[in-house]
């Protein structure tokens, strides 16, 4: 039987509790086997210059991630060309693993701006999507044949948001609820948002 794998993207800066709780709801569903986390470079529809490197973020995914059975963390997006985007990324691991069956993850949020991602009818040809659910979420804007293939996850979305967790470290708060205590500890050791 071929693997199922769930691929599910960003810039994690920083990684949070929120990441790893979707992740966890993804793995719970039954639907995929693992979850590769893929790490975006320089994700096209975001610019600003607050972010942190590509390596210090690989290095805070490892350490929130370490001890979380059936994740992986990728670095695929670095290699290809950029800007990153997802159908590049999709293609390129459907050839290199042809074998596996790939789901694109996402959560809800996501799903009603997916209409305005960078050929988005052609990565719902080559796999279908897997939605963390958000409570009171309409799909009102989303177009059938994308909702045709996405399957919904059942979620508890914790509200928590990175651009949040950045500002309250410059304003000088305690982000200890938000992130793991290993990614905490390379946010204070490397001085990151500060």
């Amino acid at each position: 039987m071929s693997a199922r794998v769930g691929l599910f993207g960003g810039t994690f800066d920083p990684v949070h509790n929120g990441h790893i709780s979707i992740a966890r709801s993804f793995l719970a569903s039954g639907l995929i086997d693992e979850i590769w986390i893929l790490l975006t470079p320089y994700p096209p529809h975001k610019t600003g210059a607050d972010h942190s490197g590509y390596t210090l973020r690989l290095k805070m995914l490892e350490a929130a991630f370490r001890d979380i059975e059936h994740v992986s963390i990728s670095t695929i997006e670095e290699q290809l060309p950029k800007p990153s985007y997802s159908i590049q990324t999709i293609r390129h691991l459907k050839e290199e693993y042809p074998d596996t069956t790939f789901y694109f993850c996402m959560g809800e949020d996501s799903l009603s701006q997916f209409h305005t991602w960078k050929d988005h009818h052609q990565i719902v040809e080559e796999c279908e999507l897997l939605v963390a659910h958000r409570p009171g979420e309409t799909h009102k804007n989303v177009d059938k044949e994308i909702l045709a293939q996405s399957h919904f996850v059942d979620h508890e979305p914790l509200d928590i948001a990175s651009s949040e967790i950045r500002e309250k470290v410059k304003s000088g708060r305690s982000v200890s609820d938000e992130v793991p205590e290993s990614v905490l500890k390379i946010i204070e050791k490397e001085r990151l948002y500060s």
